[in-house]
């Protein structure tokens, strides 16, 4: 199995990348990395990391061009096909990977990934799905960012594909389904939520009503709905809470030399929670819809995040979780012609 690995994106350039990649060979011995970047920065890299040849199941796409982190994505991608991004997508789309990695420009990724390798028959946007440590567990939250303005239709065939990935990665034989709304009662909500949650039983999905913002961190809905625009705001939302309680946290300890002795005996605990709200222990997140493997990792990505990432893209190639979603879309493309013919008269 290759994945492709855009190697210079994210903030901290090729090192980070190329350590993943070093130990996502190490660990799992059928596994090859195509480091994507321009050779020769690389190789210094390498280099400078006791590497002066290749190690075996680990190679080299010279791409010599990068995505400028201001520039229009769509536009960008069109100019420079040399892009390390764009020449990803195009390697799994011609089938010489089974799977890309980015940590860099998020929006240039999700545009290489549809213009380079198309959607899924049937799926009228694609959506980042995007893990949410719980209480219990880890939720799965799309769209995360990639559609800021959406159709029922497009939030029902979200959670076609969230149930599919968290059957695929968590193992979840039939993940639990909310759609985001202001109250639990379904009456509740924006014209979106109205208009999408009285179908959600109708697509086969285990439905369980709709989530409040405060539950999405509970563990009680193992996919969660809604659309990119206010996805997004929750991301950033949690984001930025858990590193503000943490900053108060630091600060109310060190005004108090008891509690900074009780800190240091719960130092195991910290640790405990911090590994379990780290966003690196989950890699990235999928672009899902798309026809192939993507996974966008975080632009501040480390050595564990890229790995993890890896991990992920090789788990979903093993569990083809592509070809699932397209059975899955072809079998309610009824259902779902249905649904917008319906949603049509209304209008």
């Amino acid at each position: 199995m290759k994945i492709a690995l855009d190697a210079l994106g994210g903030d901290f350039g090729a090192k980070p990348n190329i350590l993943g990649a070093l130990k996502a060979i190490k660990k799992d011995s059928k596994l090859e990395v195509i480091l994507v970047g321009n050779e020769t920065v690389l190789r210094q890299e390498l280099h400078a990391l006791g590497y002066d040849k290749l190690p075996a199941r680990l190679s080299i796409v010279h791409a010599p061009n990068t995505i400028d982190m201001g520039a229009e994505p769509a536009k960008e991608c069109r100019n420079k096909k040399d892009a390390s991004i764009v020449v990803c997508a195009d390697l799994v789309h011609k089938h010489t990977a089974d799977a890309f990695v980015s940590a860099g420009h998020s929006g240039a990724a999700m545009v290489a990934a549809l213009f380079g390798m198309g959607r899924i028959k049937g799926v009228q946007r694609p959506a980042i799905a995007t893990p949410m440590p719980t209480y219990k567990g880890v939720s799965l939250l799309l769209d995360g960012g990639a559609n800021a303005d959406c159709k029922p239709i497009h939030l029902l065939q979200f959670a076609v594909m969230g149930s599919t990935y968290m059957q695929k990665v968590f193992d979840i034989p039939a993940p639990s389904v909310g759609v985001l709304s202001i109250g639990e009662e379904e009456t509740k909500g924006n014209m979106l939520v109205k208009h999408t949650v009285p179908h959600m039983r109708e697509i086969g999905v285990n439905f369980r009503g709709t989530v409040e913002g405060r539950d999405v961190n509970t563990g009680d809905t193992d996919v969660i709905v809604c659309d990119g625009f206010v996805g997004n705001i929750v991301l950033k939302l949690a984001e930025g809470l858990a590193k503000t309680m943490i900053q108060m946290i630091k600060r109310e300890v060190k005004k108090r030399p008891l509690a900074l002795i009780g800190a240091i005996l719960s130092m195991g605990a910290f640790k405990a929670v911090r590994n379990h709200t780290n966003p690196d222990c989950y890699g990235g997140a999928p672009l899902v819809g798309v026809n192939g493997v993507a996974i966008i990792a975080h632009g501040k990505s480390n050595q564990t995040a890229i790995f993890n990432a890896i991990k992920t893209a090789a788990r979903l190639v093993e569990k083809d979780f592509v070809g699932d979603v397209a059975s899955k879309m072809a079998a309610l493309k009824p259902t779902f012609d249905s649904i917008e013919q319906e949603m049509h008269g209304e209008n």
